[in-house]
């Protein structure tokens, strides 16, 4: 299950810490953990880098990645997750981006989310693009994108 609440215990249960990395959630995700009592034994922290050049100077990811594939790619989440994850000194980072809406983004449709988890070892990536975008307006792009997270968390 990955509820906040079960998502937290996990982390508890096996000693682990987390960041975020957030672009088109904005937030929601460091809130929807920090929302369950007893987060504090593992949330680091988290980072909004709505702006492009802060996925950069803040996330950590590089310049090159951001200039080749742009600010909605698979590589910019992972390079995301990875960059929070070392610079907030958390076990494992998380990420989001992508396009909310209601309008498309650098040619990228509404409902085109990726997001990242990443540790030491590993970074794992989920996409959701073309046919598997995720459906609904703004704020359910944007909830249904923390529920997605949070799953891909939940696999670690």
């Amino acid at each position: 299950m990955s509820t906040p609440d079960a998502v937290v215990r996990r982390l508890i249960a096996r000693g682990l810490t987390v960041a975020a990395a957030e672009s088109l959630t904005g937030g929601l995700v460091c809130a929807a953990l920090t929302s369950v009592p007893g987060s504090s034994a593992v949330v680091r922290g988290g980072v909004v880098v709505y702006a492009t050049e802060l996925k950069a100077s803040l996330a950590g990811v590089p310049v090159a990645v951001l200039s080749a594939d742009g600010p909605v790619a698979a590589s910019t989440a992972a390079a995301m997750a990875g960059g929070v994850r070392q610079r907030l000194g958390a076990d494992v980072g998380l990420a989001t981006t992508g396009v909310a809406g209601p309008d498309p983004q650098d040619g990228h449709p509404p409902g085109t989310v990726h997001v990242a988890v990443a540790t030491a070892g590993d970074v794992r990536v989920r996409s959701f693009t073309g046919d598997e975008a995720l459906p609904g307006d703004r704020e359910q792009v944007r909830a249904a994108t923390v529920r997605a997270v949070l799953a891909l968390l939940s696999e670690v």
